[in-house]
């Protein structure tokens, strides 16, 4: 779990999250929306895949990416623990 808060410490990271919350995307899509290098942008998708919180799919020469939605939803109750612990589920 700590790998997955730290993955979300980076705002460009949180970004990507945000992007594919709205749809799969390949790493050049995804990478059209920052200024940064392609291998920067690589780098980031590396750490969400290693912390769960993306997976990925070859789709011929390229790879498109998607959300794990439920990492996610683990997270924010993970999340909500934390602010209230003796919340009901």
């Amino acid at each position: 779990m700590p790998d997955r808060f730290r993955a979300l410490a980076d705002p460009t990271r949180r970004e990507i999250l945000r992007l594919l919350g709205e749809g799969d995307l390949t790493a050049g899509e995804i990478a059209e929306h920052f200024e940064m290098t392609f291998p920067s942008v690589s780098h980031h998708l590396s750490i969400l895949k290693s912390a769960g919180l993306i997976t990925d799919e070859r789709e011929g020469q390229f790879i498109r990416y998607h959300l794990d939605a439920t990492v996610i939803e683990e997270l924010i109750g993970k999340l909500y623990d934390l602010i209230d612990p003796g919340r009901s589920r």
